[in-house]
């Protein structure tokens, strides 16, 4: 029996590894109702501003914006509420140690539907870049850009 491959595009926060040092990445499940899971599936987030949180011993992502869902009716969910991210205790506790250095935040990478549908989210222990490091990545991908260019003619 053939292994059905879900083909769906996963929904990356691309700002993230250029606003961020990604350090340390986890697989987390995510707490949904049934309108933000539809809604993931048509590709309805906004993942830029998000983060995550502790409150008392769970974490939780903020800012991360799911579209109602249009056929939701008065069962639709709240777009920005904080959803509490599944993860095991001692994924949270290494995360916990970690957020205690100054400059240092989790932030949810991509979003995607694992083998077996559920919502699972990835997301990054990382360090915020200082401007002249955006610089010098900016300079970096125009390098490899000018050298892909004259590789191809």
């Amino acid at each position: 029996m053939a292994e059905k491959k879900n083909h769906r595009p996963a929904i990356v926060n691309r700002k993230a590894e250029f606003e961020y040092f990604l350090l340390d990445r986890f697989q987390a499940g995510i707490m949904l109702t049934g309108t933000e899971v539809k809604s993931i599936r048509r590709g309805k987030v906004q993942m830029v501003d998000a983060f995550c949180t502790f409150q008392g011993n769970e974490l939780y992502v903020r800012n991360l914006h799911i579209s109602p869902y249009e056929q939701g009716n008065a069962y639709n969910h709240d777009p920005l509420r904080p959803r509490k991210l599944l993860l095991n205790r001692t994924e949270l506790r290494r995360l916990r140690k970690n957020l205690d250095e100054k400059g240092s935040t989790v932030i949810p990478t991509k979003i995607y539907f694992s083998d077996r549908n559920f919502a699972k989210m990835e997301i990054a222990f990382s360090r915020g870049r200082k401007s002249y490091d955006k610089r010098e990545r900016i300079k970096e991908r125009e390098v490899q850009r000018d050298i892909d260019r004259n590789s191809d003619d």
